[in-house]
């Protein structure tokens, strides 16, 4: 499979120079044809961060641009939900979609929840009967039952590192009392039995030699992600995923574009329609890169956003904000008015804790028209925003 290379990006980016120098009387059936909403399926590990927990420069910038150009970020992992929360929030992902747990768990990203989600799905099936054929032909099995939201229940022998969350350890017995959304079991060698506990009546994903992910029968990341699809109302062509790993094949083979890390196993690069870099090179970069129109280099994160919001709209674009404390803004997001009413288009993250004065400077280095007004009065052509936070109204920030 071919890998992104630099002619196809700068390809991407000749495309979309034509876009931006094409008469606004046909902008919005251009920019529906170009810039149309995409799902964008992101593995985790060996995707976005490296085996260290490091997340390479650029890619929370990245996600930002995405995002600001109307596409929907999902992550889609393998990680127990305990794991993928605080990675979530280190890339500055804490609103829409997340898929974990190999597709198990569906859950909504919110920071206005208790914990700062809500599950949406939980898939959950009975692990006794794989339990007990992993314990028949591996004596030194070890069992792990995911405790959604919290960590595992083990039969004890487990590292602090191979999993994520808390673990605390209980009687087999107990780990196959109630249903649950996942079991990750590990003995040399486990792999040559997948076959074997497939026949108990669920999903055995490898992951490796000696480790085995186990998911309710039919549940894979491709399933969980086709349900927040349909929800999102996005056409099947309009849906990219990129991942590393064996758990990423039912992903690959769902997406619309599908995309292999470099490092990812020859199996898994050959089932996806491109390869990108590595973890190390920051593949992932340059394929969401591939998705956002080309902005004047070096405009600061704020202005590129908000550039990025003009360039991707379906209409001109009305800033809504809402106050937080004092001055600084508790959510800024890029929109449209439609038949008379808001429509939302991206967020615009870098817009969240900075101030009014902020966003004029950051409209005017990304050579947007703001409205002014008279020192001192509300600009007029600012409209009050209701019910959303303690202060909220929008601006018109193109097509003035």
């Amino acid at each position: 499979m071919p890998p992104l290379v630099k002619q196809d990006i700068e390809a991407r980016a000749a495309s979309r120079d034509v876009l931006r120098r094409s008469d606004t009387s046909d902008r919005s059936a251009q920019v529906a044809a170009t810039h149309a909403r995409t799902l964008v399926a992101l593995d985790i590990d060996g995707t976005l961060v490296d085996s260290g927990g490091r997340i390479p420069s650029g890619t929370v910038e990245a996600l930002d641009l995405v995002r600001a150009a109307g596409h929907k970020i999902v992550l889609a992992s393998g990680r127990s939900l305990a794991g993928l929360l605080p990675i979530a929030t280190r890339l500055g992902l804490t609103t829409g979609w997340a898929v974990c747990s190999n597709g198990a768990l569906t859950v909504r990203l919110d920071p206005a929840a208790p914990s700062g989600h809500d599950v949406v799905e939980a898939r959950s099936f009975d692990p006794a009967p794989v339990i007990r054929r992993a314990l028949d032909v591996g004596p030194g099995m070890r069992v792990a039952v995911e405790d959604v939201g919290r960590g595992w229940l083990t039969s004890g022998g487990f590292e602090p590192g191979e999993l994520n969350g808390q673990q605390k350890a209980v009687p087999v017995d107990s780990l196959m009392a109630q249903p649950s959304t996942r079991i990750a079991l590990t003995a040399p060698g486990i792999r040559r039995y997948t076959d074997t506990l497939r026949a108990a009546g669920a999903t055995v994903t490898p992951q490796g030699a000696n480790w085995l992910d186990v998911t309710a029968p039919g549940v894979n990341k491709a399933s969980a992600l086709e349900a927040v699809r349909v929800h999102l109302d996005v056409p099947v062509d309009r849906t990219v995923a990129v991942g590393d790993g064996v758990n990423d094949l039912d992903m690959l083979a769902w997406a619309g574009r599908s995309v292999a890390m470099g490092q990812a196993p020859a199996v898994v690069r050959s089932a996806a329609d491109q390869t990108t870099g590595t973890i190390e090179q920051a593949g992932v970069i340059p394929v969401l890169a591939s998705m956002v129109p080309v902005v004047s280099r070096g405009l600061s994160p704020l202005a590129a956003q908000l550039a990025t919001a003009e360039r991707t709209a379906p209409g001109p674009v009305v800033l809504r904000v809402w106050h937080g404390t004092g001055p600084y803004l508790a959510r800024c997001e890029a929109g449209t008015i439609q038949d008379g009413r808001w429509v939302g288009h991206g967020p615009i993250a870098s817009g969240v804790g900075t101030t009014m004065r902020a966003i004029e400077t950051a409209a005017l280095e990304a050579e947007l028209p703001y409205p002014r007004g008279i020192e001192g009065r509300r600009r007029a052509q600012w409209r009050s925003v209701a019910g959303e936070g303690p202060a909220g109204f929008e601006l018109p920030l193109s097509g003035l």
